[in-house]
């Protein structure tokens, strides 16, 4: 008896430990990163050229230095807005340029933020074309931000060349290096989509996902965590053209086309 006794007992610590380990591992995966859970995307914000023009986004910068006294350079053509951008325009302190629009606005005319831990995704077409190049400083023409004067990008869309390729790359600017780059070449003279993840989040809590499809096949598909995505206050998008003016032989006068524009929070 006391040996059949001593059998049970056994039993009952080893299925103890067991379901014990079980929970704990149970735990451990609920600690995972919030972007890389399952969940739903919820559409949030369309910026839509028929119905709201330029007032579907938070703001305009449109020659925020005044550069260019009375030229237009941010409009809506048919469904779709267009940047342009010339070679004469200048913004402080004269070695870049900038025309971009910026944030989300409702049609009731409520901002859209993004706030710490939040996860949302921008999905939107664009056509690049030919004139519009890489070049060694930097040719932005998309950014996560947090609001205000000086402060830096945390992600970025930057048209660069590397000897004699261009390339197009999501860079996380903060954190430093790549989401990932492809050959910029390929994606000219026509249109293609893009799909941008971000968690905001301080260092090692940030995460960025991007996807990039040209004719339906997905050219690039690749992610990364614990980055820093969180200046504080909030964040907001910005599309657009943004580049340094060094590089003559590669900054002409051209522009950007973006149609499509679409915000989802993952919840």
């Amino acid at each position: 008896m006391k040996k059949l006794t001593f059998i049970l007992t056994l039993l009952m610590i080893a299925v103890i430990s067991v379901f014990g380990g079980i929970s704990v591992f149970a735990a451990s995966h609920s600690t995972l990163h919030p972007s890389l859970h399952q969940a739903a995307p919820v559409l949030r914000w369309t910026a839509d050229p028929v119905k709201e023009g330029l007032n579907a986004f938070e703001g305009v910068e449109d020659d925020p230095s005044h550069s260019e006294p009375g030229v237009t350079h941010i409009s809506v053509v048919g469904n779709t807005y267009r940047i342009n951008m010339d070679t004469r325009q200048r913004e402080t302190p004269g070695d870049r340029q900038r025309n971009e629009v910026k944030g989300m606005r409702t049609p009731q005319g409520q901002i859209i933020t993004i706030g710490l831990g939040e996860t949302w995704r921008f999905a939107y077409s664009m056509f690049i074309p030919s004139t519009l190049k890489g070049t060694n400083g930097f040719t932005i023409i998309f950014q996560i931000k947090r609001p205000g004067t000086g402060s830096i990008p945390l992600v970025s869309m930057n048209l660069r060349r590397v000897g004699t390729q261009e390339l197009i790359a999501l860079q996380t600017d903060i954190s430093g290096g790549d989401v990932a780059s492809t050959d910029l070449a390929p994606l000219k003279n026509h249109w293609i989509s893009t799909v941008i993840d971000v968690t905001a989040g301080p260092a090692g809590k940030g995460a960025v996902h991007w996807t990039l499809t040209n004719g339906g096949k997905t050219v690039v598909n690749a992610g990364r965590t614990r980055v820093d995505t969180w200046l504080g206050d909030r964040l907001r998008p910005k599309w657009g053209i943004y580049r340094k003016v060094a590089d003559k032989a590669d900054v002409l006068d051209t522009y950007l086309l973006i149609s499509n524009i679409q915000a989802y929070q993952i919840v």
